[in-house]
């Protein structure tokens, strides 16, 4: 009796003692949410557009996943060999022991997942039950992994059994045949709050028309987990958008406009947050607005051809000329100025090239003078002096080749009017010799 009170003796003090929490991250979110896609929509006017924005992690609403994504599991690792399960637990109050000779003597509170007390209960120790037991919480949407590991011993000494910390983790001594408790509590509340998790779901919608900063973007929808939608923006584009009532059981948060309207141009996105899980994801679309495709003619109508009478369907292959939009812009005063200048320019390139004429043709003229009066000086030069060369025509009498009959008084000046009618031939005269004798000096 005494053994066993001092075992439920300190069985309330480890229940009273400091909630040992399990390590690990919190989970806290991000303060900003990341871009997971950017895509550009583009849809006629009147019709229905679609923004896609889906997520599968968002999914929450339906019990039989809401119920298994949070579990607890047990395991033992022994010096002689690997570790292995023990026992496990769903937050739906599920319960697994793997071993059959553990069924009935390993227990786990079945509030364990409301109150935050996964500690596990032993109500007889063997000496196969010594070693490093881990409890491990898993929550698989949130992907949050948390560890508490607690060695146990046991001793054939009750007055040895006891708690104490050996630097690293909690060390239990238990006598042989007495129960156990291994003690794991966490009460936070991604653990114990079911509800809490739906409150801290949401999904809203933005509109960012042309020209407005992000910061300026207006709000259109919110959506939460638990049901509660608000709309926003005016009544003409509250009333056609929506958005699924089970967006939160599909993980579908798609945006439907219908019927689009060219006012509805802007940039739309798509913010998803689970707050006390971390996520926080926004996608972003560019909505263009095109004009509605032209209807077809009806059956009966003239120029399909379906009636004889009617008049001949005009040729696809001639131009439209009234789906052509001529925009004439008025000038400014910049283009005005724009203009005088090419002209300014263009007058003096020409009075450049005219003044780069004229004086090539003076320098050219120049040139030529020089030329001559060179030449002229050469002429008069030792080295061809044609004054020296006794060939002067000058001095050569002028006469005509017609004959004149005069009367001579005597025969004297009768042979001299030959002469002058007939002159002498000409000497001969060597120039080569000449300007030996010349050079010779």
């Amino acid at each position: 009796m005494e053994l066993r009170a001092r075992v439920l003796l300190w069985k309330l003090l480890l229940l009273q003692s400091a909630a040992v929490l399990c390590s690990g991250p919190s989970g806290a979110a991000a303060a900003g949410s990341s871009v997971v896609s950017e895509a550009a929509v583009s849809g006629a006017a009147g019709a229905r557009a679609v923004l896609r924005c889906q997520s599968p992690r968002m999914v929450w609403t339906q019990d039989r996943l809401h119920d298994r994504q949070r579990v607890v599991h047990w395991d033992l690792s022994g010096p002689a060999g690997p570790a292995r399960r023990l026992v496990d637990m769903y937050s739906a109050g599920e319960q697994r022991v793997y071993e059959p000779r553990d069924r009935g003597r390993l227990l786990l509170s079945p509030s364990a997942f409301h109150d935050g007390n996964f500690s596990l209960l032993i109500r007889a120790v063997e000496e196969t039950d010594e070693g490093l037991y881990t409890c491990s919480l898993h929550h698989h949407y949130c992907h949050l992994y948390e560890n508490l590991a607690i060695r146990l011993e046991v001793t054939d000494n009750p007055r040895a059994a006891g708690a104490h910390w050996d630097g690293e983790k909690e060390v239990l001594v238990v006598a042989r045949g007495a129960p156990a408790l291994l003690t794991c509590v966490n009460r936070a509340h991604v653990w114990t709050d079911r509800h809490l998790e739906e409150a801290q779901q949401v999904a809203h919608w933005d509109l960012q028309l042309p020209g407005v900063p992000h910061d300026r973007a207006d709000r259109l929808l919110d959506l939460y987990a638990s049901g509660e939608r608000r709309a926003y923006g005016p009544p003409v584009l509250r009333d056609r958008v929506s958005v699924e009532a089970d967006a939160f059981a599909r993980g579908d948060f798609s945006l439907r406009i219908d019927p689009l309207e060219p006012a509805d141009e802007g940039t739309y996105s798509c913010h998803l947050h689970h707050h006390y899980c971390g996520l926080h994801e926004r996608r972003i679309f560019h909505l263009t607005v095109t004009a509605p495709a032209a209807p077809p003619p009806p059956r009966g109508s003239p120029g399909n051809g379906s009636s004889h009478g009617s008049a001949p369907a005009p040729d696809p292959t001639l131009a439209r000329d009234r789906s052509v939009i001529n925009v004439i812009v008025p000038e400014g005063r910049a283009h005005f100025f724009q203009q005088l200048g090419y002209v300014l320019a263009t007058l003096l390139l020409f009075l450049l090239l005219l003044i780069t004429v004229v004086l090539a043709t003076r320098q050219r003229r120049r040139g030529g003078y020089d030329y001559s009066d060179q030449k002229s000086a050469k002429s008069k030069g030792k080295d061809v002096n044609l004054a020296e060369f006794p060939v002067a025509t000058g001095e050569q009498a002028f006469y005509r080749s017609e004959d004149i009959q005069l009367d001579y008084k005597n025969n004297i000046l009768k042979e001299r009017a030959a002469l002058a009618h007939c002159p002498p031939p000409a000497k001969h005269i060597d120039l080569d010799k000449e300007f030996r004798k010349e050079y010779g000096k």
